[in-house]
């Protein structure tokens, strides 16, 4: 009797333990950490409620995540862009892509061996396909396209070539979107400050917004490697300019603890409010692979409003 009386004791004893451990890993927080979303070069785009984040980060044509609240991402099974359907073959970068009503087609403007393109899909995650697989400019290496539509329905493409460094020009397109004309080329933004020259002469990444009348510019410095790359902006009363550089620039570079920030694009949430996407680097002791991060955007009330970017910086996952 003594002897059972002991073995039901050590039964309950190891039963008991084993009920705590159990409760214990239910109760425990879920600390698993999440898959930050690798992506370079990035850009949003709102459609039917749904964020579409592209950018650069796959050799073989251009990724695309989507998202409903801008935090949490879910990577597609297959490319947006394969290079199988673009001209060239290698070093694909810097995606935009625009839904244009009147034609019913998503329109990517894109990088692909130094050369800048246009391919267009009936649906926001692809196929993307160049009809006829040739660059916008054929003889010129050139990089980070970016298409402006104005409100009288203008359209211009800024990008960089390189001429003495990195430097952002414009010009207007045809109808088509896909056909530059390039007789109305004009330089916008070249190296002039010392924060612009630090690894390097580059002024990059443009993307173009208009508010009260007012055209800005904002475009990326540095060599992309450096820790000290940053956003600035630049200010006209035309897309063509002329285009003046904010006084202040950078107005965006080592936030909280973030470096290497840059290669922006501006976009619309679902609550109507401005907001900037851009990579940073992994961490301070590695740039690759560089993170999608978001952040805000406003305006001053001055009579020539003065540009913000920062604070309520949301670092992106994945699902």
């Amino acid at each position: 009797m003594f002897k059972n009386t002991i073995l039901i004791l050590v039964s309950l004893l190891i039963t008991s333990c084993n009920d705590k451990s159990s409760t214990t890993q239910k109760e425990e927080p879920d600390n698993t950490l999440k898959q930050p979303v690798a992506l370079a070069d990035p850009f949003i785009m709102l459609y039917d409620n749904t964020y579409y984040a592209y950018g650069t980060n796959d050799e073989n044509g251009i990724l695309v995540y989507t998202s409903d609240d801008l935090i949490s991402w879910e990577k597609q099974a297959t490319l947006a862009l394969h290079k199988n359907n673009s001209w060239g073959d290698r070093w694909f970068w810097a995606p935009e892509v625009y839904y244009i009503p009147q034609n019913k087609k998503f329109y990517m403007y894109y990088s692909v061996d130094e050369h800048i393109s246009v391919a267009t899909s009936d649906s926001p995650t692809g196929p993307f396909r160049q009809d006829i697989q040739k660059p916008i400019i054929e003889d010129e290496k050139c990089i980070d396209n970016s298409l402006f539509i104005d409100d009288d329905g203008k359209a211009y493409l800024s990008f960089v070539r390189f001429t003495d460094g990195n430097n952002i020009w414009i010009a207007e397109m045809e109808s088509d979107l896909k056909t530059m004309k390039k007789e109305t080329m004009k330089p916008c933004i070249h190296v002039t400050e010392a924060w612009e020259n630090d690894l390097g002469r580059v002024t990059e990444g443009s993307f173009i917004v208009k508010h009260k009348g007012i055209y800005y510019m904002i475009y990326s410095a540095n060599d992309y490697q450096s820790q000290n790359y940053g956003v600035g902006y630049a200010t006209a009363s035309s897309p063509m300019g002329p285009w003046t550089k904010y006084d202040k620039n950078p107005i965006f570079q080592k936030p909280d603890d973030l470096v290497g920030v840059g290669h922006s694009a501006i976009f619309k949430d679902k609550g109507g409010k401005l907001r900037m996407v851009f990579h940073a680097h992994h961490d301070k002791n590695n740039i690759h692979p560089r993170l999608m991060y978001i952040t805000d955007v406003s305006f001053s009330d001055d009579e020539k409003p003065i540009m913000k970017i920062g604070g309520n910086i949301v670092a992106t996952h994945l699902k």
